[in-house]
């Protein structure tokens, strides 16, 4: 499960959360490679921290 939560709201990581636990209960049998929900939820998440840290370093190079 992921842990790092940079540019994240609250709201999403709750929401990330919830659909995490119910593809654990609920979803299809543990997958291989990209079938997998969990890794695709965890690529998911992974695209969004470092498209936060790229906006985040463009501002601070902008703003120098």
């Amino acid at each position: 499960m992921a842990q790092d939560d940079e540019g994240l709201s609250l709201a999403y990581r709750l929401g990330w959360r919830i659909r995490y636990v119910v593809m654990h209960l609920f979803g299809p049998a543990q997958l291989s490679g990209q079938g997998d929900p969990h890794e695709r939820l965890d690529r998911e998440r992974a695209a969004k921290v470092a498209e936060a840290r790229r906006r985040r370093e463009e501002r601070e190079r902008s703003g120098r």
